[in-house]
């Protein structure tokens, strides 16, 4: 499974890429608005541009995903061709992220326009990762649009089950991959059993996208996910870490530098 960081700060997705493991960096205009007022609160000036070339640049073997803003089709499209223009090129690394279903609640008429834009960009070859995908069915329906890349949302579908519950939580806390209770969303147990059902219709009608779990709450699910079959992961620099921790790691290291005699460590400082 690859491993994507969700990310729009340039120092993690630095120390994330300098580690040999990510594959991919996910943004959105809610990370993009975070790194924004981290740079800001410490007295940077922000040149957009500029930065987003940082990043393609910095992560330069690694695909990153920059999301449109608009959300009617026209407008989308336009922003994306835009977007790849003038970014591409920087590292040949750029995929445009449009969302599933850009309607807002209540509003009729544009519930095809994110499909519609996907398709248009994805005939001129500008590569696609479908975002907000909340059900196997939204996700069948963008890779025949031409997505290369889907994204069920599997920490908020977790989320959302236990808010429509009322059951308390907090967003690192595990909710378990064969759901609780008897809980579901139209039948989705979890937000790894959403990835599932994906990659099983994937595998099914041997359709070729790749299926992204996006929005990693902790290192549990992130394991649970590529067991389900995710051929990506994306994952906050945080979790990123969390997969790398463990108690008894930590206690063999201490054990090992402890016992390490002065003979051995003196082989090497010759």
């Amino acid at each position: 499974m690859q491993i994507f960081i969700d990310s729009a700060k340039l120092e993690e997705i630095k120390e994330a890429y300098d580690s040999g493991i990510l594959d991919g960096v996910t943004t959105n205009p809610s990370l993009i608005k975070k790194a924004a007022e981290g740079l800001k609160e410490n007295g940077q000036n922000l040149d957009m541009a500029d930065y987003i070339k940082k990043i393609l640049a910095t992560a330069k073997t690694a695909r990153v995903s920059l999301e449109v803003t608009e959300y009617v089709y026209d407008k989308m499209v336009e922003q994306g061709r835009k977007l790849f223009k003038m970014f591409n090129p920087v590292a040949k690394n750029v995929y445009i992220k449009i969302p599933a279903n850009p309607s807002f609640e209540g509003e009729k008429g544009k519930e095809f326009d994110g499909l519609r834009a996907i398709k248009t960009l994805s005939a001129e070859g500008i590569p696609i990762n479908c975002t907000l995908i909340f059900t196997p069915e939204q996700a069948l329906l963008a890779t025949k649009a031409g997505a290369k890349i889907v994204s069920p949302f599997s920490g908020r579908i977790d989320d959302y089950i236990r808010t429509l519950n009322n059951i308390p939580f907090d967003k690192s806390d595990y909710f378990p991959a064969e759901g609780k209770d008897g809980l579901n969303d139209n039948g989705i147990v979890s937000g790894v059993d959403l990835a599932r059902h994906i990659v099983e219709i994937f595998k099914k009608h041997n359709i070729k996208a790749e299926v992204l779990a996006a929005s990693m709450r902790n290192a549990r699910q992130v394991r649970e996910a590529a067991l389900a079959g995710a051929d990506i992961a994306t994952i906050p620099f945080g979790v990123i870490k969390e997969l790398m921790s463990h108690y008894k790691t930590r206690e063999g290291m201490r054990n090992f530098t402890d016992d390490a005699i002065p003979e051995y460590i003196n082989l090497t400082q010759k």
